[in-house]
């Protein structure tokens, strides 16, 4: 089959199987191979050792360390990977985060078929990638520096405010982050304080606030 992915080895990591299978279509569609899947980073990063692909579709938010933890471990043991991380968040702190993390490209979710496509030709032809609905914000945002409260968080806390914010209670976020809820608990001791939030109420008005969760 041709197409414009033709012969390239692509990973694919995502938590949901529904959304994995379309990207897949979409991609051997165009003549690509998925030679692998993973459901979180931890995952992705051994498929990643033991397949070598071309380039690495690997979403923002997932159990366990997550994208962009993830995409920090295989850059610090292989420069050279390509990936495309992609996110439900359409906002700038998000992709800011994952492009500073050694990200090739951005992707929004909510992007077109033949966008997602577009993306990935780009980053396996050495080409960054942003989304186009994203790339002046993005560009600001790293010239001027967030403006976000959020840009305090790290990596681990941002991952779990969403989830807080976005209505998952600390056992919601415990099981789907693998961890204990004591320790969910403590991440959300250090959010509150660098939020000057006090309830779960106000984190999700500072994520409405600055774009991080669909209304």
């Amino acid at each position: 089959m041709n197409g414009k992915l033709n012969g390239k080895r692509v990973l694919l990591a995502d938590d949901h199987a529904m959304v994995r299978l379309g990207f897949r279509l979409l991609l051997e569609g165009e003549g690509a191979q998925v030679v692998g899947e993973a459901q979180d980073g931890e995952t992705a990063l051994r498929q990643y050792a033991e397949l070598n692909p071309d380039l690495l579709v690997m979403d923002v938010s997932m159990p366990g360390i997550g994208g962009i933890a993830a995409l920090e471990r295989l850059l610090a043991w292989d420069a050279t990977a390509r990936v495309l991380m992609l996110s439900a968040h359409h906002d700038d702190v998000v992709p800011v985060r994952a492009l500073r993390a050694g990200a090739a490209g951005y992707l929004c979710k909510r992007a077109a078929p033949e966008t997602f496509i577009d993306a990935v030709a780009a980053v396996l032809a050495g080409r960054r990638y942003i989304d186009p609905e994203l790339a002046q914000r993005v560009a600001l945002a790293q010239l001027a520096g967030s403006s976000s409260p959020v840009d305090c968080l790290t990596d681990k806390e941002l991952a779990v405010f969403l989830k807080l914010a976005g209505g998952c209670t600390v056992a919601d976020v415990a099981e789907d982050f693998c961890l204990s809820p004591s320790t969910v608990g403590t991440h959300l001791y250090h959010i509150k304080q660098k939020l000057s939030a006090q309830n779960a109420s106000e984190l999700t008005l500072i994520a409405l606030r600055n774009g991080l969760l669909e209304v």
